[in-house]
């Protein structure tokens, strides 16, 4: 029996996950089937996929062509170490969603059960063939079938206006973006005709034609992750999709966009211009600092998970602009160190993000609510979620030893570590940089307290909250998959690294070598920074374990218990704890300039006065709705031509003929 390449057993996953959709189209309202039966398998093949992806990254690159596609334009595939850390990436996570997806859907609930299931698992087997495309044609198709199986996806409760809307801008921005992307591949061929991905990487660009496809790549895959000022379509798309599509929108699909970025930038453009690294770094320093202060002031639980989102993006791609730069200046080590940041916060973001969105899934069945001002208690009535969804919260505030601590520390390094550049402007910009980053990142555990402190803790702020009830266990076992994702991830840093320098070393030529023995990752050098999650794990359980004997067996007898002072009034009610608005205050008041605020103000005969404020996104003003308003005046302009008479159509299509002679002659 032959041997089966890693990327053959791709290919089986992705055709198993389109054969499960297509059984969920043969029965659309059966529930029992979809989610007992369709679903856990979708799930069993993602988990294969996380170990071909894994194979993939620690083995040799496989090629393949498939007679599919257009005469004399087959499909062609590589499968490589960086195409197979996102696929670990996309298998891992779309383990853990598809099996909480098995116990979150209902009868009744947006599109047929069926149907969800459908473009789900077309959605999943795109974003598969997406990272093994090795040629433009196959690419875009790929490309394409991802937007439209996720619109879908989002637009599952069509019922409802403003998912309508949502879903459509979604739509529309996936499609500019995907006009850039096709525009680069048009740069990157060189004129030889030749849109393989091989014969790409032997065309040589001028700096000015590497400019043009930089541009048109950082709009397309930017437009895709949700760099500002691009960012627009993401806080309204993903809050709009069911829990588990938000979660693989969020937490897989964005990384995608990553993936097609470093796919052009390291692997494809064989020239690298020193101030692309600036831009990319500044872009991603803004949507980082944009994203968590939006996400600040949200009262939407899952408007608040999306804008931060948008933060971490903007730390991915802060880490692609430093491995840019240093890239362009041959500091190898620098630039693998920036690069290996960046990926695994991916893959950090991966997991907590995914495990956040499936937790407000679950409040929100339990609930039926996802304002933050009508929740909060719900640690005792859904402990399952609420332990699991601490464990996403600590990880995303980069709590150590929880993972997101780690690939944050890891991009300081790479900003505070950085010799001097050889050019003056670049010495003056790092420091301000990393104050930005260092801002981005402590504004981003102010923002998962209110999350966490609003929906889980004090008291409910509804008296339906009483009722409310853990997850199933479809559900817990997603969850807790994730979580467990999110511990491992924290505390094995050094087998991390180890992994992603096979793509380093594809992608700059260098990696961190030998970051530190088992126990220490040190990512430059030990006398300079090292960090041990186990050994800060054991520390924080000695201390924890000797402060609880300290206080049962030797001042037990010393404590003398009594009611809570409660500020001289015991009669506590829900009112009286902080409010989601409570919390974004300060930081509505500090960063002002970021907003457009509309206050109203209650009148003086109000018997029941309110005030309220309204928090919009200047980038809709300033950019997006004058060019909505210039495409309705052009198109206005433009049905004028249409006047209903055989004549006048006549007279246009005589008049293009003397046109087109008088051209041609």
């Amino acid at each position: 029996m032959p041997n089966v390449t890693p990327l053959q057993n791709i290919l089986v996953v992705v055709m198993l996950w389109l054969a499960v959709g297509l059984a969920g189209l043969a029965f659309p309202r059966n529930l029992r089937i979809v989610t007992k039966l369709l679903f856990p398998i979708g799930a069993a093949g993602a988990l294969a996929l996380a170990v071909s992806g894994y194979s993939a990254v620690t083995g040799a690159v496989d090629t393949l062509i498939l007679p599919l596609g257009l005469p004399d334009l087959p499909f062609h595939l590589r499968l490589d170490a960086l195409s197979g850390f996102f696929l670990m990436l996309l298998g891992a996570v779309g383990t853990g969603v598809s099996v909480y997806a098995a116990g979150y859907l209902r009868a009744g609930e947006a599109s047929a059960p069926g149907v969800q299931c459908f473009f789900f698992q077309v959605f999943l087997a795109s974003m598969a063939l997406v990272t093994i495309a090795n040629d433009a044609y196959a690419f875009m198709v790929f490309w394409e079938t991802m937007a439209l199986s996720s619109y879908f996806l989002v637009v599952s409760d069509h019922e409802q206006p403003d998912i309508r809307r949502a879903a459509f801008l979604y739509l529309l921005m996936a499609h500019v973006g995907a006009v850039a992307i096709l525009l680069c591949f048009g740069v990157l061929q060189g004129g030889t005709g030749d849109y393989t991905f091989d014969s790409m990487r032997g065309v040589e660009h001028t700096p000015f034609w590497g400019t043009v496809a930089f541009a048109l790549a950082l709009a397309g895959f930017g437009g895709k992750a949700g760099i500002v000022p691009l960012h627009v379509w993401l806080p309204e798309a993903h809050p709009a999709a069911p829990s588990p599509a938000s979660a693989l929108l969020s937490a897989v699909m964005l990384k995608i966009a990553v993936y097609g970025f470093l796919r052009i930038m390291f692997d494809l453009l064989d020239t690298s211009v020193w101030w692309w690294g600036v831009v990319v770094l500044a872009l991603g320093l803004i949507t980082a600092l944009y994203g968590v202060i939006f996400s600040a002031v949200q009262s939407d639980m899952k408007r608040l998970l999306a804008w931060s989102s948008i933060e971490n993006i903007g730390f991915i791609f802060a880490g692609l602009g430093l491995a840019i730069t240093f890239r362009a200046y041959g500091m190898g080590a620098l630039a693998a160190l920036a690069l290996t940041a960046a990926l695994y916060h991916s893959l950090n973001h991966g997991f907590f993000k995914s495990l956040l969105f499936l937790a407000t899934g679950s409040v929100l069945h339990a609930t039926s609510e996802r304002s933050l001002g009508k929740l909060g208690g719900l640690i005792h009535r859904m402990p399952w979620v609420a332990w699991l969804a601490l464990v996403g919260t600590l990880g995303i505030a980069g709590v150590p030893p929880l993972n997101g601590f780690v690939s944050e520390w890891m991009l300081l390094q790479a900003f505070l570590f950085t010799p001097g550049l050889p050019h003056p402007y670049l010495n003056m910009f790092i420091p301000v940089a990393t104050a930005v980053a260092v801002l981005a990142a402590a504004l981003a555990g102010y923002v998962m307290v209110k999350f966490y402190g609003v929906v889980f803790l004090g008291r409910p702020r509804e008296e339906k909250l009483i009722e409310a009830h853990d997850a199933g266990a479809w559900e817990k076992i997603g969850l807790a998959w994730l979580a467990a994702g999110c511990v491992l991830l924290g505390l094995m840093p050094v087998a991390v690294v180890e992994l992603i320098g096979n793509i380093t070393r594809l992608l700059v030529g260098q990696s961190l070598g030998n970051p530190s023995n088992w126990l220490y990752l040190a990512p430059i050098n030990a006398e300079r920074s090292s960090y041990s999650p186990l050994l800060l794990l054991t520390v924080v359980a000695l201390v924890a374990l000797a402060t609880w004997m300290l206080v049962r067996y030797f001042f037990h007898g010393r404590i003398r218990r009594g009611p809570a002072w409660d500020c001289g009034f015991p009669a506590q009610t829900s009112r009286m704890q902080d409010t989601a608005e409570g919390f974004g205050q300060p930081v509505r008041v500090v960063f002002e300039p970021f907003f457009r605020m509309q206050r109203e103000l209650p009148l003086p005969s109000d018997q029941s006065p309110r005030y309220r404020v309204t928090v919009d996104d200047h980038f809709w003003y300033w950019i997006y709705l004058p060019l909505a308003r210039a495409t309705e005046f052009l198109s206005r302009m433009a049905s004028k031509l249409q006047q209903g008479r055989i004549s006048i159509y006549l007279l246009y299509s005589f008049l293009t003929l003397i046109a087109l002679l008088f051209f041609v002659r």
